[in-house]
């Protein structure tokens, strides 16, 4: 699994911090996502996956090939 962000779509809504919190952070100052690891390891895969379906903006891409 790869995963990528569109930080300039976020609107900061934190649910991808808090369904995968190994893989997603936030910033202090904006509330923007950060990603932490663009290649989680497989026992965060489910957790990604629904962050990515949760995420009000839609900014999180999921290639599972990758």
């Amino acid at each position: 699994m790869k995963v990528e962000i569109d930080e300039r779509r976020c609107c900061s809504a934190g649910q991808c911090a808090v369904l995968a919190p190994n893989v997603f952070d936030q910033r202090e100052d904006t509330g923007t996502v950060v990603l932490l690891t663009a290649n989680p390891p497989a026992e965060h895969h489910d957790a990604v996956r629904d962050a990515a379906e949760s995420c009000p903006g839609m900014v999180i891409t999921i290639h599972e090939d990758g």
